[in-house]
């Protein structure tokens, strides 16, 4: 029994994880915004049933904590849900990763999920 208790603990623990990584929810009218003031975003086109999207997330919600990243706002595009999003940013995977500076996209990822490099990514962003 105590096997599952422990087992369930680190479930609730990394979707709390989770939680912490999945920002703001996509709106056409906050990234409109975002892009027009030249501010740093991050999209992540995420689905709740993906592994690598999960594994992103923990990965995530440690590089938007860190101090550097405070004005990168964090926005995330629901793959089973928001279809024109997809389209808009040529998106066909869930975990990807895309970083815009200045209205241009900077760079793009797709099922990374080594810390390193999603760190760097979304350095460009800066």
């Amino acid at each position: 029994m105590k096997f599952f208790t422990k087992i369930g603990f680190l479930f609730l623990l990394l979707q709390g994880n989770a939680a912490l990584a999945a920002g703001d929810a996509f709106t056409q009218s906050q990234f409109d915004s975002l892009q027009s003031a030249g501010q740093p975003v991050v999209v992540h086109v995420h689905a709740a049933w993906c592994g690598s999207c999960k594994a992103q997330d923990v990965i995530l919600s440690k590089v938007m904590g860190l101090p550097e990243f405070k004005k990168v706002t964090f926005l995330q595009v629901n793959f089973d849900d928001q279809k024109e999003a997809l389209k808009q940013f040529n998106a066909s995977q869930q975990s990807t990763l895309i970083v815009f500076k200045k209205g241009q996209e900077q760079g793009r990822s797709i099922g990374d999920t080594h810390g390193d490099s999603v760190e760097s990514l979304v350095r460009k962003g800066l």
